[in-house]
């Protein structure tokens, strides 16, 4: 007994020489880098934004029959921007490297990424600019991270917040976009690098406010929908019903681009070749139907806005999905988040014309999240970006759907590198 109260006056006199620190706050100096990392992603992102639209505008004014050689062009383009600058890569690259090279993002292809994204975008491709904001600005967290020499889950945490704050700056939505960071990172069921919630937190809620200043966008729902009042409990069995049609379609999208991605890779020639026979085909696709250019983030609203027909429905969604197809499997740059939400829409409408009882925006809110989380696994998030898009309060249904859309995905996830790693391992060598 004296020996162990020896002990605890040594050791609480150790304490007491100790110098006392005082801080009543929690943040500390990783928080300012998490700040000045959502900064300059607001930055990168509002002024790729401008850019965009800039470019988006003067190639728009080539309509008609002229929108076919100018995406094809734009694709030929982009091609030779890759094959000379380097191949940026896709989103399963920024996946891998997160998972297996301990968080690090090559900063080097990003004027690669930057431009061929750019003339793909602008000129019309069915893929969007969150998957080129993404590595822009989570390569620019691992570039602050190796300028402070972090290591570790510090460096991995950083560039995931950096990923976070270019998905923030285009859905405007900081919860949504930091879960959506670290969603599309998991494998199974378990979603990773749940340490790193705060720091995309603090560099999204940054970025949004940046982003919002220079482009005045996220201040408000992306796509108005009627309001909703839940009418009876059945509504969770319609949003899980209408969520399973809209699984149809996903698995649809994910085949299309499996049997689009044989045909491009048994054509052994120059990626500048195949994005230029991928600008010709989605200019075909643009001429004839208007509606499918573009990444949607416009179109969606012409959708809700028109009085279209059932059958200009369905043509818009069968085309829609090939036109997402062709551009993620020809080389085009781009992310396919926002199209697939269009798709969702162009559902949900063609299914409310079939049951006008039912809410349209229960319908509509229902098939895009069960799209999206079933191509991308993201259900958590997709159930927060909607909301904050739509402007759809309730967040239980939308769960509904995204979680129906998940569980009832393909068990080989779209973007492979979802896997785990000896999954991964075993799929290469199938191949």
């Amino acid at each position: 007994m004296k020996l162990q109260r020896r002990r605890k006056i040594v050791k609480y006199t150790d304490i007491l020489d100790r110098p006392i620190r005082f801080n009543p706050f929690v943040f500390s100096r990783m928080f300012i880098l998490w700040a000045i990392l959502g900064l300059i992603g607001g930055i990168i992102s509002g002024s790729y934004w401008m850019v965009l639209m800039f470019l988006t505008e003067v190639l728009g004014a080539y309509q008609g029959w002229l929108v076919i050689p100018v995406m094809a062009i734009c694709g030929l383009l982009a091609g030779l921007i890759i094959y000379f600058l380097g191949d940026p890569g896709e989103m399963q690259l920024i996946v891998n490297n997160i998972r297996f090279n301990k968080g690090k993002l090559d900063p080097k292809n990003n004027p690669s990424m930057i431009l061929s994204s750019l003339l793909c975008v602008a000129s019309g491709g069915s893929l969007g600019p969150e998957a080129p904001l993404v590595q822009v600005t989570g390569s620019t967290g691992s570039w602050l991270g190796k300028i402070f020499r972090l290591k570790g889950e510090e460096l991995r945490s950083l560039s995931i917040a950096g990923m976070a704050s270019g998905f923030t700056a285009l859905f405007g939505a900081p919860l949504g976009g930091s879960l959506f960071a670290l969603e599309i990172l998991h494998h199974k069921h378990a979603v990773e690098y749940y340490k790193a919630i705060i720091p995309a937190l603090v560099a999204s809620g940054f970025s949004y406010v940046v982003f919002a200043l220079i482009v005045h966008l996220g201040l408000g729902p992306a796509w108005h929908l009627p309001a909703y009042e839940m009418a009876t409990v059945f509504d969770f069995v319609w949003a899980v019903f209408f969520a399973v049609i809209a699984t149809f379609i996903g698995w649809c999208f994910i085949f299309c681009t499996k049997f689009f991605k044989n045909l491009f890779e048994k054509l052994k020639t120059p990626i500048y070749v195949k994005t230029l026979i991928g600008g010709l085909l989605l200019g075909t696709i643009a001429f004839y139907i208007p509606l499918t250019r573009y990444f949607s983030h416009f179109e969606i609203e012409e959708l809700l806005t028109g009085d279209l027909t059932m059958e200009f429905l369905a043509a818009v969604l069968f085309f829609k999905v090939i036109a997402i197809a062709i551009t993620v499997t020809s080389g085009w740059r781009g992310g396919f988040i926002i199209p697939l939400f269009f798709c969702g829409t162009a559902l949900g409408l063609l299914i409310h014309s079939i049951f006008p009882s039912i809410s349209l925006s229960l319908t509509i809110v229902s098939c895009m999240a069960a799209i999206n989380a079933c191509v991308t696994r993201t259900p958590m998030s997709t159930t927060i970006l909607l909301a904050t898009l739509t402007g759809f309060t309730y967040f239980i249904p939308i769960l509904f759907a995204s979680l129906t859309g998940y569980f009832l995905a393909p068990r080989i996830p779209f973007i492979s590198a979802q896997m785990e790693e000896n999954e991964l391992k075993k799929a290469k060598k199938n191949k």
